[in-house]
């Protein structure tokens, strides 16, 4: 009996990517001719310069906006707009203030299928799994930022999305939050095992987080470069093979400063 293969989850394909503005009357080109393949459950950073168009980027494959040229899928499906197939975690926690982190994780449940239970019982799993047992109940003002950007992560991976963007989710973190939420980051994607792209201006973070890091040139942007980050988990900041990828990498994006 032949067997049955299950559909990819998470599998993006970018083909052609152009993105133009129109600044002022003249235009301005953010993206050109971006081609890029991420396979389900791989965890890709992708770093450049300011104004290589890294957000765009993400933006597109969110559905937010719409390229120009070229095409976007996921598991061979067209991306046409925002959906709960890709969830997504800007630099601002973008909490309801008005809202606990129970509620504010629950919304992103209340327009999906299923009973009610199941809902709450996923809303709890997923606090346990950000490390905000005991916050339930807090409002957004009563959390610290390390604490709001988890609760954002739980909220975007409420749907259970094949696809989680993150557009620079600790930027605005102090770098002791910051190096607690990395490992934060990695632990959750080994649980959930979300297809994840990841936005950074940190090349330190990419290399301690991704097993590829897309180099972009700027303006437009364009993929540079492809590192594969054949190092073994959990990665050592101070290891010669970590400095060696994260000076030939700082090396690049130098060179546009």
């Amino acid at each position: 009996m032949a067997e049955t293969l299950t559909p990819a989850r998470g599998a993006l394909a970018l083909r052609g990517i152009s993105r133009t503005f129109h600044v002022g009357g003249r235009e301005v080109p953010a993206l050109a001719d971006v081609s890029l393949s991420v396979a389900t459950g791989e965890f890709v950073a992708i770093v450049g310069p300011s104004g290589c168009g890294k957000s765009t980027l993400l933006r597109l494959i969110a559905g937010l906006e719409v390229p120009d040229h070229g095409s976007i899928a996921l598991d061979g499906v067209p991306v046409t707009g925002p959906g709960l197939t890709r969830g997504i975690v800007f630099q601002d926690h973008r909490l309801l203030p008005w809202l606990t982190v129970e509620k504010n994780i629950a919304l992103a449940l209340r327009r999906g299928p299923g009973p009610d239970a199941a809902k709450a019982a996923r809303v709890a799993e997923l606090i346990a799994l950000v490390g905000l047992s005991g916050f339930e109940q807090a409002l957004p003002h009563q959390l610290s930022g390390g604490m709001s950007q988890r609760a954002a992560i739980a909220r975007a991976l409420a749907p259970r999305p094949p696809v989680l963007l993150l557009d620079e989710p600790l930027g605005a973190l102090d770098s002791l939050t910051r190096t607690r939420l990395q490992d934060e980051l990695l632990r959750i994607w080994e649980t959930e095992r979300t297809t994840v792209l990841l936005i950074t201006h940190d090349v330190e973070e990419a290399l301690v987080l991704a097993s590829r890091v897309i180099v972009m040139d700027p303006r437009p942007g364009r993929i540079a470069e492809e590192v594969a980050v054949d190092l073994p988990r959990p990665r050592r900041r101070e290891a010669m093979a970590f400095v060696t990828l994260r000076q030939r990498i700082a090396a690049r994006l130098h060179a546009y400063a």
